[in-house]
């Protein structure tokens, strides 16, 4: 059992963990350090945001904040709205709310049984793994710990290659978009706005800046140039045979095979939503089972179709952006950012290569960069994850996706798993693919919450 334990990292992940270490009973008092950065401990920046426009993606239903409690965020909803229904999906606001109650009450019940809980509003400057034990650093304090875990969510997104220093010094070209959301420059509408990318993240920036600035207009760009795919309104029927589907997967673990298994068993189910989400629980043992080559396959060739039907839009959501080019004023456009530069008529100007087309150039006022999570540690300029980095503490995923680190989230160094240094959430996007929704989160923190405390 580790008494004294260090989490680093302020979003609801940590504040997930740091509920189920609290929640459990102990021999001993626990002594836990809560590093949490500025900001509102719980909430971090996916809940952060105070617009109404922006929902969950996930229903009401299954969005609680613990592996046994998994309906708690409905019972939260429903305190104030009776007629809420499990398949709604809410705005992310009233789930930062839900995510500042219950860590609020972790807090309490710390107090009540005798733990000893810090939590610190700073980052972590740096860490030194050892094998019994790890010293976290900030500002002129160093802590030692037996154990820490990495709990930071996605990483500070980077700019694309091919982005002029000239465009990021105009500051019209917005690479941290959710600060920008709450502290837009003081400047008037632009005419036109570039999106760069059309996930779930981009969707979020296109619905609050369509209506903050109705005469602009939006052009998004994406390799693909689609949208997400929408929810049903109410759930589907699962198939039949769950577990054929998997099974058939994992005596073929390769892309094509993978892509073709999945084909069919769409075309055979009542709806292929159905079919993706009954992939869900599999998911991380489907990914550990595929080798290297074939995960680099994937992500060359299908990542994208993949990402677009499982993390889909709500319907409401759906409805808008389908409002806004019916409107005339919003355009996709497929292809992908050769380079971005500053204009002589004070717009940026995009260069798009897309297959079989010539070059195609595109001038926008304001450029904003949504192309979602970013969980590359091998040119991030987070400065603890870079000190691990470059220490030789962590090391990165091939693929870009987070740290080597095994199924329990205990994180590699040359040497093998450290057996204090552990992290949850988008870090172990590599291990375990599915690693960053609050279904597979609350898991992990459970998981990890066992360990943890094992005698």
């Amino acid at each position: 059992m580790f008494r004294r334990i260090a989490i680093i990292g302020g979003g609801a992940a940590g504040a997930t963990l740091l509920s189920e270490l609290i929640g459990r009973r102990t021999a001993l008092p626990l002594h836990l350090d809560w590093y949490t950065g500025p900001g509102t401990p719980g909430r971090g920046v996916a809940y952060a945001t105070r617009s109404p426009r922006h929902l969950l993606n996930v229903r009401a239903a299954s969005m609680g904040m613990f592996a046994h409690r998994p309906g708690g965020f409905l019972e939260y909803a429903r305190r104030d709205d009776p007629a809420i229904a499990a398949t709604d999906f809410l705005p992310r606001r009233l789930y930062g709310d839900y995510l500042e109650e219950e860590t609020a009450h972790a807090l309490a019940l710390a107090k009540a049984h005798g733990h000893d809980v810090h939590v610190v509003p700073f980052a972590v400057d740096a860490m030194v793994p050892e094998h019994d034990g790890v010293n976290v650093l900030h500002g002129d304090v160093e802590t030692r710990v037996e154990a820490a875990v990495l709990a930071l969510g996605a990483l500070p997104p980077q700019p694309l290659p091919g982005v002029s220093q000239a465009a990021i010094d105009s500051g019209r070209y917005i690479i941290e978009l959710w600060h920008f959301l709450v502290d837009p420059a003081d400047a008037p509408p632009p005419r036109r706005v570039a999106v760069v990318g059309l996930g779930l993240t981009a969707v979020d920036m296109l619905l609050e800046l369509s209506a903050r600035w109705p005469d602009t207009g939006f052009v998004a760009v994406s390799r693909h140039g689609r949208l997400p795919e929408t929810h049903l309104e109410h759930i589907g029927s699962p198939p039949e045979d769950g577990d054929a589907l998997p099974a058939a997967m994992r005596d073929a673990p390769a892309t094509s095979r993978w892509l073709h298994l999945l084909r069919e068993a769409c075309r055979q189910g009542d709806d292929w939503r159905s079919v993706v989400d009954g992939l869900r629980p599999h998911l991380a043992s489907l990914w550990g089972e595929l080798p290297g080559e074939e995960r680099a396959r994937f992500l060359r060739h299908a990542r994208g179709h993949w990402e677009r039907a499982r993390h889909r839009m709500p319907p409401r959501v759906a409805e808008r952006m389908a409002a806004l080019e019916h409107e005339g004023r919003l355009q996709r456009v497929t292809g992908r950012i050769r380079a971005v530069e500053t204009d002589i008529d004070d717009d940026l100007r995009l260069e798009l290569v897309a297959p079989g087309h010539a070059i195609a150039p595109l001038h926008a006022e304001l450029v904003i960069q949504a192309t979602g999570l970013d969980t590359d540690v091998r040119r991030t300029p987070h400065p603890l994850v870079r000190q691990l980095v470059t220490n030789g503490h962590v090391l990165p995923d091939p693929f870009g996706l987070g740290c080597v680190a095994e199924t329990d989230g205990r994180l590699h160094h040359d040497g093998g798993p450290w057996p204090r240094l552990f992290a949850l959430g988008a870090l172990l996007r590599g291990t375990l693919w599915e690693s960053t929704a609050m279904p597979e989160i609350r898991q992990q923190a459970r998981q990890l919450a066992d360990r943890l405390l094992a005698q």
